[in-house]
């Protein structure tokens, strides 16, 4: 089921104050951003050639990566706190939940949904991979967890989304947010997605957030048994550029619990 991105109204400020979320996939913002730069200097030596049509043309295609690369800079520093505030407020947190962040990275979802509980504890998972995320380490997410006051309600593991270190059912949430397509193969893919289920207690709700894959989580996901699966697209708060890199959520409940 498709539907249409939730309203972000009242989330301008949902970034945790205090605390280093970093660049998610920094080459890439590198990338546009060198040729940008590599265009403007064509162009000015076209101009200075009085090749005016070419520079032009040039100019334009400069701009065209120089908004691309401001458009990425958005959202992995501002948008994503938004979509993840509505993502959550839609979840209609307790506040006792014991959740786990697949993937969690220097913890911008993780401390975001930590804010959100009182007696409920959340664990974050992940290989500490830079690539994935500028700074990426676990020394830095424990740093942002402090700062940001919610270091007694977080716990941390080293290890790989395919092979959670936890049993079966031990989670009332499971979240991830741009990290399942990291896996290359479809079937770790896979894995990864029964691997939430199955830590995921009966009556539980798994909120993935990622740019591609996302069809095939939802039919995983349906496959699987899963209820109320819906896939969402996130906007343009969610383009990584703009809208052919866009960023969509898959939700899904697992049937059962005390009703």
């Amino acid at each position: 089921m498709n539907v249409p991105a939730s309203g972000s109204g009242g989330h301008e400020a949902e970034r945790p104050e205090g605390g280093e979320f970093g660049v998610d996939a920094p080459k890439v913002l590198v990338v546009m951003a060198a040729v940008a730069l590599l265009l403007v200097i064509i162009c000015c030596v076209l101009m200075i050639t009085n090749k005016f049509g070419a520079g032009m043309v040039t100019m334009i295609f400069a701009a065209f990566f120089v908004l691309c690369a401001f458009s990425y800079l958005y959202t992995t520093l501002h948008g994503k706190f938004v979509w993840w505030a509505d993502l959550l407020d839609d979840a209609r947190l307790k506040g006792d939940e014991y959740a786990v962040d697949l993937g969690c990275g220097r913890g911008a979802v993780l401390i975001s949904l930590a804010k959100r509980l009182t007696t409920g504890r959340v664990s974050g998972i992940d290989l500490w991979r830079s690539r994935d995320q500028s700074g990426n380490d676990i020394e830095a997410i424990k740093h942002n967890a402090r700062v940001c006051g919610v270091e007694d309600r977080v716990e941390l593991n080293t290890g790989n989304i395919t092979t959670l270190p936890y049993y079966d059912g031990q989670f009332d949430l499971v979240v991830s947010s741009l990290a399942i397509h990291n896996l290359k193969a479809r079937e770790d893919r896979r894995q990864a997605i029964t691997e939430a289920i199955r830590v995921l207690e009966p009556g539980g709700k798994i909120i993935i957030a990622d740019i591609s894959h996302t069809d095939e989580y939802a039919d995983w996901l349906t496959e699987a048994g899963m209820e109320s699966v819906t896939l969402q697209d996130l906007g343009v708060r969610g383009w990584w550029g703009g809208p052919w890199m866009p960023t969509s959520a898959v939700t899904a409940s697992r049937p059962g619990g005390r009703g």
